[in-house]
C-alpha cells in the first residue's frame, strides 16, 4: 500500500506532464484546483462533502476553446487495464460541465482521456478501495478511451476547435 505522499507525487508527476503535453500542442495552461490552495484549505476541504473539492487539476485554452482537465496519474491497473475514478468526483464534474458549459477531461497515464459523462454510461462501480481514501469509484477500460491527440492536436501541430 502506498502512502498519500506516494500517490500525491505520482499526481503531481502526472499533472506536470500533461501540462507539458498540452503546452506541447499549442495551449495555454495553468494550474488550478485544490492543489493551488495552502494544506490548511486543502485539508479543509477533504473534511467537507462540497463539489469544489474536486476542482480539476488543470485549465486549458487555444484559440476559441477552453477546457479543464482532472489528471489522473496512478489510476490504471496494469494487470485489468481499467481506469479508476472516484464516484464523488464524476458527479461533481458532471455538475461542473452544466454550471460551466465547459467540457472536462481525465486524462490518464498513456495519455488516455475520458469525460465524466463516459464514465458514468461506460464505468462499472467498483467496490470500495482498501487503499487510498477508501471512496467508493467507477471503472471504466482502458479500451475505448479517446486519444489524446485527437482531442488537443499533435505536437507542435496547430488544430482549432478540436476540444469544443
Amino acid at each position: 500500500m502506498t502512502s498519500f505522499q506516494q500517490r500525491k507525487a505520482i499526481g503531481d508527476a502526472h499533472e506536470r506532464y500533461v501540462a507539458e503535453q498540452l503546452a506541447g500542442r499549442g495551449w495555454e495552461v495553468n494550474f488550478w484546483g485544490q492543489g493551488q490552495l495552502s494544506r490548511t484549505l486543502q485539508c479543509a476541504l477533504r473534511k467537507t462533502d462540497s463539489s469544489i473539492r474536486w476542482f480539476p487539476d488543470l485549465i486549458a485554452a487555444k484559440a476559441k476553446d477552453l477546457v479543464l482537465i482532472d489528471c489522473k496519474g496512478g489510476m490504471t491497473s496494469r494487470r485489468t487495464g481499467r481506469h479508476a475514478v472516484e464516484r464523488a468526483a464524476v458527479l461533481a464534474h458532471l455538475q461542473l460541465v452544466a454550471w460551466t458549459q465547459l467540457p472536462v477531461y481525465y486524462v490518464f497515464d498513456g495519455l488516455d482521456v475520458w469525460s465524466p459523462y463516459d464514465v458514468l454510461v461506460a464505468g462499472q462501480k467498483g467496490p470500495h478501495s482498501i487503499a487510498g481514501s477508501g471512496a467508493p469509484y467507477f471503472l471504466i477500460s482502458a479500451r475505448g478511451a479517446r486519444r489524446f491527440d485527437d482531442l488537443f492536436g499533435a505536437p507542435d501541430v496547430a488544430q482549432l476547435g478540436i476540444a469544443s
